[in-house]
Parts: C-alpha cells; structure tokens; sequence
C-alpha cells in the first residue's frame, strides 16, 4: 500500500472515530452499542407477543365455530363438494336475482328529462323515438300528481325540450293560464279570450287547409267539420244529445248561411235556425222542430255566453309557429264557458292534425278532469287518442289524481268507458306524489306492485313514478335555472305582498 493510500485512509477514520483513542476504549464502546440494540429487539419482540397473546384471548373468548363445524347432528356437512348445474339466461332475468345489475333505461336518443334514481344514470324519453324502436305502441301519456308536486313542470319541460327537434305545440286549453308565458318564450302565442276582451271567435272559421286537399276535399270536411262544431256547441249547452229533428234544423240553417255568405258567423246561423226559409220549412215544422237548440245556440251570441261568438274572428290559429295556447283563466269561474271554447278550439287544432305535412306535435291538456266532464270533449279526445299514431302526436292529461277518472259519467255509462279507454290507450303513466287515500285506486289503474305502491307518498319534489309499458323508473326530473323561472307557478305566493 502506497503513502497516499495510508494517508487518505488515515484521512477517513479521523471522519468517524474519536482522534487518538485506544483500541480498548473502541471495543468498549462497540459492545455498549450492540447491548443497547440488542434491548430494543427484546422489547419489541415482548410487546408484540403480548399483543398476539391478547388478541388470541379475545379470538377464544369470542362464540366463533371450530374450524372443522360443530360435531353432531348439527355438523351441516356434505360427504362430497357440492356441485351445481351451470345456468345461463338473459341479463333481464338474471337483474332479479343480482343486485348489482342496474336498468339500462330508454336509450339516449330523445329529450333528457333527468335522473334515474335506480340507476344514477341520465333518463331519456321521447315517445316518437320509442315508437320508431317498437318500445311502446301508444305515443299518449297520462301524468298525476297533487299540487305541488312538480308535474306542471314536467310536462313544460318535455314539450319545449322537444322544439328543437322540430316537434310543434298545441294546448287547446290552459285553465289557469300558465302556458301563455311559456309560449310567448319560445316564440309561439297565446289566444287570451274572455268577457270585457276585444278578442273574438267565430267557430265557423275555414281554419287550415293543408296543401293536398282539392277544392271538391276541402269543401266537404269544411262541411262537415263545421256541421259537427255546431252540433257539438249545441250539445254542450244543452248537457244532452241531439235528436234528428234537431240535426236537420242545424244541417238546414248552416246551408243556408253558407250560401248567404263566403264566412258566415254563428248569429246567422242562430236567426235561420229559429227563423227558417220557407224554401226549407215545407211543412211549417221545421221552426219547432230546432226551437230548443237554437235558443240553447242563442246563448253565444245575445245571452249570458255574449261577447266571445257573436262577430268575425279577431284572433287566428297558426298552426306553424312553434306553439300555440288557448288562454282560457279569464272565463275559469264559468264551466259552460270553458266547455265551449275548448270545442272551438279542438275544432280548429283539428283541422291542422289533419295535414299531413303538419309533423310531429304534442297536445296537451291541462287540468284534464274539468275537460272531460262534457261529452263533446271527451269524444274529441277519445278520437284524437285513438288517431295519435296517424297524426303523429303524442297527447298528454294532465291530473291530481287518477281517482278523478271515476268521477267522469256514472258507472257503466259510456262516459265512464271512454275516460277509461284514454287510460288503457296511454303506455306511459308518469305518477308524483300521492296522498294516502289515493294509492289503492291508482295501484289498481295502474296494476301497480306492493313495492311501487309504497314508493309514491315518499316522493319528493320533482320525483315521479314512469310506467313506460311494462318497465318502471324512478326518475328525478332536473330544471335548467331560466326553466325554473319561466316555469314558476308559485309567483304570487312567493313574491313580495
């Protein structure tokens, strides 16, 4: 070893070891070190077997079984491994019996209306979407709920949402006046009508004509539609049925109006049904024979219904804007009233159902158990349901309760039939919150399982119950914050006094 090497050795010993100390004095010091280390090993080993000790005291004293089963006629084993058949299904089945499956929903095509409360995943729905997929056969939807509970919401979002896609908007009859600033929003109109209002309507009106019609097909359903609205006002203010005497005086005196006048007005047809020409009264019969339906007509010109029917249309139904909303809250306190115009109303919205160039367009009715106590109405209804596919709308009823179905004609009675037929023709019941005493009835229309019975006075706001044919959701619909304005029905109560 060189002299450098010494020295740089010498150099670094110096680094670590005390200058100058005795070889005795190093060992001494070592073997403190290695005593001291030593210590700490045991202590540690001591404290881990006394914790292992009283972990295996608490183990014993716990009831756990032995390792091999419990001895006797308790043991439970099987002399072999237990072997069981493999069973393959369908992951629709097998989500019965596996709790980690979860509901696919309705796909992701259509309108977003929020939360699957199953599933945590977006719902979806768009019943033209649906019907293209063969998921349901019935594009009509029935929604309840009691106030408060967020389905006047629901159904505005569902419908605006729907305008992009090119769907359109009809309510024939908004009550309470609540769609008119939604459909002055998304650049539709409102049709406010009522006494001491400027606006008239006359139910004679051509309404639309869509562009295949020839003038010959024209003619006769402008015929024919207006012919039915005069039959139907009359039955509305009559609370009965026409009988034949009384359908030729209407037929009589609704021709000769027409010929006396290229847009004749419901006064005219008043005066010749209580006046009619003796080219058309042979007999000097036909005057008695329309005496009562042409006073129960002549209450919408000069009687207590004045004011609405008397003169020229001043308002009209464009069925190309993208909604279109009868305003009927300044004539609520009068049901006759409401009747009326809501058979006007349909009558015009039907004429543009009938274009079939018209697309695809929601109808709404709102408040749906006062509409459905006149049988003209509810006709008309039962008839645009059963037409839904052919015209390419989904219709919506709107309720508090499904119960309210019951109070429509006495039991047996064709009323009741037809109320309960726009039931079975909607595969889409949408159920909020109901109160207690609702949840046999709605169960039982809606044949709804002990599970789904107990669900609905749980729900919150906004939480509704979808039966979509034979599959159920539980879904918490979602509002942008300018929907939440525009779609606020509490303003009054809300707002400063």
């Amino acid at each position: 070893m060189s002299d450098a090497d010494t020295q740089e050795r010498l150099h670094t010993a110096a680094l670590v070891e005390p200058h100058h100390e005795r070889r005795s004095d190093r060992r001494a010091r070592k073997r403190s070190a290695a005593q001291i280390e030593a210590a700490a090993r045991k202590a540690k080993s001591r404290e881990q077997r006394t914790r292992w000790l009283a972990e295996r005291a608490e183990a014993r004293s716990a009831a756990y079984l032995p390792a091999g089963g419990e001895a006797g006629p308790t043991q439970l084993r099987m002399p072999g491994r237990l072997k069981l058949p493999k069973h393959q299904d369908t992951s629709a089945t097998l989500a019965g019996h596996y709790p980690f499956l979860a509901e696919a929903g309705l796909g992701s095509a259509g309108v977003f209306v929020g939360q699957d409360l199953y599933s945590g995943g977006s719902f979806v729905y768009d019943p033209w979407v649906l019907y293209q997929r063969g998921m349901i056969t019935a594009p009509n939807i029935v929604l309840a709920g009691i106030v408060g509970s967020g389905k006047s919401s629901l159904a505005k979002s569902l419908y605006t949402r729907s305008l992009p896609f090119g769907r359109r908007v009809y309510v024939p009859g908004d009550p309470k006046g609540e769609h008119t600033p939604v459909a002055e929003a998304v650049g539709g109109k409102a049709i406010i009508l009522g006494h001491g209002l400027r606006n008239r309507l006359n139910p004679l009106d051509e309404g639309h004509r869509a562009a295949s019609a020839s003038d010959a097909e024209w003619a006769a359903q402008l015929a024919a539609r207006r012919r039915e609205l005069i039959g139907a006002l009359a039955e509305t203010v009559l609370d009965r049925t026409l009988t034949p005497l009384e359908h030729t005086a209407i037929d009589l005196a609704l021709a000769d109006a027409v010929r006396s006048a290229e847009v004749p007005i419901l006064p005219m047809v008043v005066d010749r049904i209580l006046a009619p020409s003796s080219e058309d009264d042979h007999d000097r019969r036909l005057a008695e024979d329309g005496r009562l339906v042409g006073h129960a007509l002549r209450r919408l010109v000069a009687g207590d219904l004045a004011g609405l029917f008397d003169g020229p249309s001043t308002v009209r139904f464009d069925p190309s804007l993208p909604m279109m909303s009868l305003d009927l809250s300044r004539v609520a306190e009068n049901s006759t009233l409401i009747s009326v115009l809501m058979t006007c109303s349909s009558a015009w919205m039907e004429s543009a159902l009938a274009d079939p160039a018209g697309g695809q367009r929601w109808v709404i009715y709102d408040e749906a158990w006062r509409l459905m106590t006149y049988p003209a109405l509810l006709r008309r209804m039962d008839a645009q349901w059963r037409l839904a596919r052919h015209f390419g709308i989904a219709n919506m009823l709107v309720f508090h309760k499904l119960s309210d179905l019951d109070n429509v004609g006495d039991f047996g009675s064709a009323m009741r039939a037809l109320a309960s037929s726009l039931l079975a023709n909607a595969e889409t019941r949408i159920v909020y919150r109901q109160e207690a005493d609702q949840l046999g009835s709605t169960a039982t229309a809606l044949g709804l399982s002990g599970t789904e019975q107990r669900l609905l006075p749980a729900l919150g706001l906004g939480q509704g119950l979808w039966r979509v044919k034979d599959r159920s959701f539980v879904v918490q619909h979602q509002l942008h914050p300018d929907e939440l304005v525009a779609f606020d029905t509490t303003a009054r109560m809300t707002g400063p006094s």
